[in-house]
């Protein structure tokens, strides 16, 4: 998810983006993370977010806290990626 949620804010924030509409596609973006991620795992999109209910927590929340930190560091390297391979500048003349 973060890698598609990277990927969008590179797309809408770069210069063949539409500027004037970056924060609503951002925004709807989240939107459907939250939707369609939240249900199916329970997570949150923010890794600090996590941090505290699983210290509160213990046990095994907290041996898979790790998780939470990894995987959108992995997937904002996934999203940079790809948007370095899909994303080409105009050569200028």
């Amino acid at each position: 998810m973060t890698a598609v949620f990277l990927f969008v804010i590179l797309a809408t924030t770069s210069k063949v983006g539409n500027g004037t509409m970056a924060g609503l596609a951002i925004g709807f973006t989240l939107v459907l993370i939250h939707l369609f991620a939240i249900p199916i795992t329970g997570t949150s999109v923010n890794p600090a977010r996590s941090f505290g209910p699983a210290v509160l927590a213990g046990g095994q929340a907290l041996s898979q806290l790790w998780l939470f930190f990894a995987a959108p560091i992995l997937g904002a390297i996934i999203g940079a990626i790809l948007w370095k391979v899909t994303y080409t500048e105009a050569k200028e003349a």
